[in-house]
């Protein structure tokens, strides 16, 4: 399996532990992956706000690259760029006349033929790979985390450009969750705004919102958050110095791919978490007290069902001899 790559400009960027994360992971489960050349920024998030025939045709270019490529498959993991790539196919295939546009602005053929995948839909084809190395792993730390999926706007709307899951309840991610061992958490905030890009234009607002997924993930039992999407975990992750958390500890974020990578074996060093602002390090000792626990009640109900059947034996060896 070959996938074009689309890193867009976060990934090698502002998140580059999500890249690095990612690029293990898919190495691990053997999947060829192969970076557009000579990509540019899609546009997210504010060309398609501007101009839209600029906000078709500026994603539309690198679609046109993957064409010229050979790639038939292009990943976008990030949310942002996924939907922006993603709804430049929407576009010229269903507006009147951008068809012809496009390829004149870009300078170049454009034949609309490649499939866009996200990082959600690309995993859930790995997810009985990641079920099945997890599940051997024994013992999982991470059958001990409790993990509210966080999959924000971008990732399944609007539901006719995404529409590989539920735009309002959406259940892949928690499916992965799941399959990596960890528990998904039943919460309010999954699909809500984190304030997105104004996070520089409007701080206020995103730490308002961005607070209220946190607590929303606390009260409802989660260890920490999951995200697909490089604006929504630097909202999540670094604000969280400026949010008032009312006395509680910050909470980590992790990529999708980092749970993924820690499922299938891989070091944290190799995930990119050194770079988080929220330390994980406090998470990882807990889940590593949590498996200690449960080994230790493990041999002890082994070791008092050992007994119990050595008695049984006993008593039955006692009988026999007596008669």
């Amino acid at each position: 399996m070959t996938l074009g790559y689309y890193p867009g400009c976060s990934m090698h960027g502002t998140s580059r532990e999500y890249d690095e994360s990612l690029r293990a992971v898919i190495a691990t489960l053997g999947v060829e992956m192969r970076e557009v050349h000579d990509w540019s920024c899609c546009g997210a998030s504010s060309a398609h706000l501007s101009d839209h025939l600029l906000g078709v045709a500026m994603p539309a270019r690198n679609l046109a690259l993957a064409e010229e490529q050979g790639i038939d498959e292009l990943l976008a993991p990030c949310a942002a760029c996924y939907n922006r790539l993603s709804g430049a196919t929407h576009a010229v295939a269903e507006e009147p006349g951008m068809a012809e546009k496009i390829p004149e602005v870009i300078g170049r053929p454009f034949a609309n033929s490649v499939r866009v995948l996200g990082i959600i839909e690309m995993l859930q084809r790995q997810a009985p790979i990641i079920a099945r190395v997890a599940e051997a792993s024994r013992p999982n730390q991470l059958e001990h985390l409790n993990i509210a999926a966080y999959w924000g706007c971008l990732l399944v709307r609007p539901a006719e450009i995404t529409g590989f899951d539920d735009a309002e309840q959406p259940r892949g991610m928690d499916d992965l969750i799941s399959a990596c061992g960890a528990k998904p958490v039943s919460w309010n905030m999954a699909v809500e705004c984190c304030g997105g890009a104004f996070s520089v234009s409007r701080t206020s607002s995103v730490l308002r919102l961005s607070r209220a997924i946190i607590e929303d993930a606390r009260s409802c039992g989660a260890d920490a958050i999951l995200a697909a999407c490089p604006m929504c975990h630097g909202n999540l992750d670094f604000r969280q110095g400026a949010m008032s958390l009312r006395g509680q500890p910050p909470m980590p974020v992790l990529y999708i791919t980092q749970l993924v990578g820690l499922a299938l074996g891989l070091p944290p060093e190799k995930l990119g978490f050194a770079r988080h602002f929220v330390d994980t390090q406090p998470l990882f000792a807990h889940l590593a007290q949590e498996a200690d626990k449960a080994a230790v009640a493990a041999a002890e109900r082994d070791a008092a069902k050992a007994a119990k059947a050595a008695a049984k034996a006993s008593a039955v060896a006692a009988g026999e001899r007596s008669s």
